[in-house]
């Protein structure tokens, strides 16, 4: 059974210029594996400077944020650490990778934990923010996923932030339906050109 922990992990490259992702690493033996999709910046920043932070948060914007282009959250710098870590982190582990089982598609990063650290308190659970988590992976894969499933899995989802969304996770969940909109258009223009090409031949 494969056990996964949704996290932004933060990498530096060469000149120190953090990275902030949303990836779910992996559990493995006592450590995490770290397997990001060619091409990738996490990946190209692992094999220049092979440590990364995965910071726990509960903040929603961040996911979201990562996923509709605003990359720009706070990060605090980690002692004995290249990389530092999100402000917005209620607590850390600093991952080392130990080892690399390369693959054309999704190389994986075998990593041990070097420290960890907690830095806020978590308050509690919330249906919101796991909605809009689980929105934010809709969105990573919407090129791979039918628009009839989509479009099921928002209308289940939209019921959690009707029902309990802070202003918060109503306006992370509205960056990613933007992203949703904008695959949407794509697609029916798409679909329109096809018909358009077919008419004319």
């Amino acid at each position: 059974m494969t056990y996964i922990r949704e996290t932004i992990v933060t990498t530096v490259d060469t000149k120190g210029v953090a990275h902030i992702a949303p990836l779910g690493i992996i559990q493995h033996e006592d450590g995490w594996m770290i397997a990001p999709f060619r091409p990738s910046k996490t990946l190209e920043n692992l094999a220049a400077i092979p440590f990364a932070i995965a910071n726990y948060t509960d903040d929603m914007l961040i996911f979201a944020g990562c996923l509709t282009g605003r990359k720009d959250w706070p990060t605090v710098a980690v002692k004995n650490c290249p990389v530092p870590r999100l402000q917005a982190a209620l607590s850390h582990s600093v991952l080392k990778v130990v080892s690399v089982d390369e693959d054309a598609m999704r190389p994986r990063h075998f990593c041990k934990v070097v420290s960890e650290a907690t830095h806020a308190p978590f308050t509690g659970l919330n249906r919101a923010k796991a909605a809009v988590l689980e929105l934010a992976i809709l969105v990573s894969r919407l090129s791979m996923l039918p628009a009839e499933k989509v479009e099921a899995e928002i209308a289940y989802l939209a019921i959690a932030i009707e029902k309990t969304a802070g202003p918060d996770e109503h306006q992370a969940w509205s960056w990613l339906m933007e992203k949703v909109k904008d695959h949407r258009d794509a697609a029916d223009a798409k679909g329109k050109e096809a018909v358009h090409h077919h008419d004319r031949l």
